[in-house]
């Protein structure tokens, strides 16, 4: 399996090579050469499907015999032991639940997976990678929680002061062993400029072997393809139109929706749901792309100001605009109408949802306005709403019930080292 960058720079490489090294040295990011469609009998046999079974198919189509089909079902079932139910939320929506994983986020899927990947490809080998991750939240967590204890691997947590909610911090600051969680002075796009500036820096990789856990690695992509057959899987009318509402930060989300839509999944149209952070959304209507400082929202893990898997996007389409706009369509959502969303449904329909589930909501709902309909109308729920309490609860006028693998963490100290946003700084500590 042969990889390439989007910047059509660096040299090609295998998987193994792109997911321990992470981003290209040209700064692009590394895609496949071609995403084949799978064959009918997977669709013809997917109801019969676990889970499981269903990503062991994907991973094999993908990746070929590049991997062995025992050590892919070693890695699949050494990832996943929950599923995501496709829920009913109200107006004729439902909501692809990705949040029952061990950190109640859909980040757990991919973060899980890439974690025994690389542990599958670091296997006899004295090497050491520095995982280098920032986050905007839940980003943080499910790769703490996905590489905890990982042989061979230390991660290094960059994260925003002030901008993540506390269960959050909580979450990946509390750990130790090979977890370290920095607390930058500065926003989300200040610690994902320090993470790339390091990829960058040709001292401290001649020193150290660098690798990312963010949605800029496409190891991270793999798996996130697979929730979006699930859902395929548990709809029973599949011949109605099928609309994806993807809440967007990173937009990595996104990007593996269109993985699996380029190997067949029949998707009428995606929806690409952003807060006030609306570069894509600007992007599809005006055919400009123009990064700016990122804006805090009460959807902070959405708190993103240049996405970086647009660069996926763009390669996906060529640059195509106008297929671009066939297939995707934009929605830019305030936190006056997030947060009036997540209490209306609530009082209405009896489902809680957390701010970013909810700006997916309401732009399903601004579509289906003009959109064909009877149709398959589903948003990714990305997070369990007692994660984002301080924001719910007011709403909805009651605490959210906090599960109780969480309140074991909120009771531990907060174990993070204060960092500056100046790169000097992170290389200096870096270098130890």
């Amino acid at each position: 399996m042969l990889l390439y960058s989007t910047k059509r720079i660096s040299p090609d490489v295998d998987l193994k090579e792109a997911v321990l090294k992470g981003l290209p040295p040209d700064n692009g990011l590394y895609m496949p050469y071609e995403m084949f469609h799978l064959p009918a009998s997977f669709y013809s046999d997917l109801d019969k499907m676990s889970f499981n079974d269903m990503a062991k198919a994907i991973t094999h189509h993908i990746v070929g015999d590049y991997i062995s089909e025992k050590d892919i079902a070693d890695i699949i079932d050494a990832a996943f032991d929950f599923e995501a139910p496709l829920v009913d939320a109200g107006n004729d929506i439902k909501v692809l639940e990705l949040f029952q994983g061990p950190t109640l986020a859909f980040k757990d899927f991919g973060a899980r997976f890439m974690g025994r990947l690389m542990g599958y490809f670091l296997k006899g080998s004295n090497h050491e990678v520095n995982i280098l991750v920032a986050t905007s939240g839940d980003t943080g967590s499910a790769v703490a929680h996905g590489f905890l204890n990982v042989p061979g691997i230390k991660v290094t947590i960059l994260y925003p002061k002030g901008k993540v909610s506390d269960i959050q911090e909580k979450q990946f600051t509390t750990l130790g062993a090979n977890i370290t969680a920095l607390e930058v002075d500065g926003t989300f796009d200040d610690c994902q400029r320090l993470v790339k500036t390091a990829f960058l820096d040709k001292e401290l990789n001649e020193k150290m072997v660098l690798s990312s856990a963010n949605s800029i690695n496409i190891a991270r992509l793999i798996p996130q393809s697979f929730y979006y057959f699930w859902a395929y899987k548990q709809l029973k009318d599949k011949s109605l139109p099928l609309y994806f509402s993807i809440p967007s930060g990173n937009f990595g989300n996104l990007t593996a929706g269109l993985f699996a839509f380029a190997m067949g999944l029949p998707v009428k149209q995606f929806i690409a749901a952003t807060n006030a952070n609306d570069i894509v959304p600007q992007y599809l209507s005006t055919g400009k792309f123009i990064p700016k400082p990122s804006v805090a929202t009460i959807s902070n893990a959405m708190d993103v100001g240049n996405p970086s898997n647009f660069a996926r996007i763009m390669d996906i389409y060529n640059e195509d605009l106008e297929l671009i706009q066939q297939d995707i369509t934009g929605y830019s959502i305030n936190d006056a109408d997030t947060a009036a969303c997540i209490k209306r449904v609530y009082q209405k329909h009896g489902y809680l949802m957390c701010p970013h589930t909810a700006v997916g909501y309401l732009a399903m709902e601004k579509y289906l306005e003009t959109a064909e309909k009877p149709a398959n109308a589903i948003v990714l729920g990305t997070a369990h709403p007692v994660k984002f309490g301080e924001v719910v609860e007011p709403l909805i006028g009651k605490p959210v019930e906090i599960p109780e693998r969480l309140q074991r963490m909120l009771g531990t100290e907060k174990l993070s080292i204060p960092m500056g946003s100046d790169f000097e700084s992170f290389k200096s500590w870096l270098q130890g």
